[in-house]
């Protein structure tokens, strides 16, 4: 069960065109696994801005000087983001977490591919550690429009056994988009398994990329969340089910990973037709 409690802003540093988020979270850190979330209040209790912000868990830390410890990785680009930035030493947050359904961790050792798209980066954190741990061979594609939006290249090379990196403007890594290495690292490392998060499209490209190789996906999706809890349905989109059945799936619950050959990406954003009660909506 998610837990609620009042965190502590530890530490607010700047990584390229993000910030980093240090926090107390007691509870939350020691349950918290890799591709879940935490939802924070913005502005503080006067505020105008009543819906909660969404964030995937970067790392945790369960034991130290100030007991549980989980950071966060924020883009500024609305008023909520910039707010939480400005966050400073001893300042109160209210959190909420882990959210959501994690990463599947394999059972047995494989080679596995992490792909990530700007600070989508963020939760392949985790995910890497766990993964090392138990025995797989973890090979790290990233990229982003510019050098200033990749995020933890150097941590990320620390944690995989090679990483690739790739810029649309050239200016750090490859010249090109990760999807145009992907293909070519599946086959090199002869991977088992593929993890991705960032943009839509991004993981709609890899989810074909990987469907003609038949191998299995996993992507943490990245939809609006309001609630974060199930409840409002803002961030449904149409998946397949084992029935063979299109659902509308809400991200926050039944997601945010999920595997990538279930999403209908091209009807994301739709009630296909022939979605489960599609017929009845209004």
């Amino acid at each position: 069960m998610p837990h609620q409690v009042m965190g502590e802003a530890l530490d607010v540093r700047r990584a390229g065109s993000y910030f980093v988020l240090s926090l107390t979270a007691p509870g939350i850190s020691e349950d918290a696994r890799p591709g879940q979330f935490v939802t924070v209040a913005i502005g503080g209790l006067e505020s105008s801005m009543l819906l909660r912000r969404a964030f995937a868990i970067h790392r945790v830390q369960s034991r130290g000087v100030y007991g549980g410890t989980l950071e966060i990785a924020v883009s500024p680009h609305g008023l909520g983001s910039r707010w939480l930035t400005e966050r400073r030493r001893h300042d109160q947050l209210s959190i909420v977490g882990p959210l959501g359904k994690p990463f599947s961790i394999p059972s047995r050792r494989v080679s596995c591919v992490l792909v990530g798209g700007g600070y989508g980066s963020a939760p392949l954190f985790m995910l890497a550690e766990h993964l090392r741990d138990n025995g797989c061979r973890v090979d790290v594609l990233i990229g982003a429009s510019t050098e200033e939006k990749l995020f933890g290249v150097l941590d990320l090379k620390r944690l995989s056994s090679s990483i690739t990196v790739t810029t649309e403007d050239g200016s750090s890594g490859e010249t090109g988009r990760v999807t145009d290495r992907l293909a070519e690292l599946i086959d090199r490392s002869s991977a088992d398994i593929v993890y991705a998060c960032g943009p839509m499209g991004m993981l709609s490209a890899i989810s074909a990329i990987t469907a003609k190789r038949r191998v299995f996906t996993q992507c943490s999706v990245e939809e609006s969340m309001a609630c974060g809890i199930g409840v409002c349905m803002t961030c449904v989109l149409p998946v397949i089910g084992d029935d063979g059945v299109t659902r509308m799936v809400r991200s926050c619950v039944e997601g945010p990973t999920m595997r990538g050959d279930r999403v209908r990406w091209a009807d994301v954003g739709t009630i296909p037709a022939d979605a489960w009660g599609a017929a009845e909506a209004p």
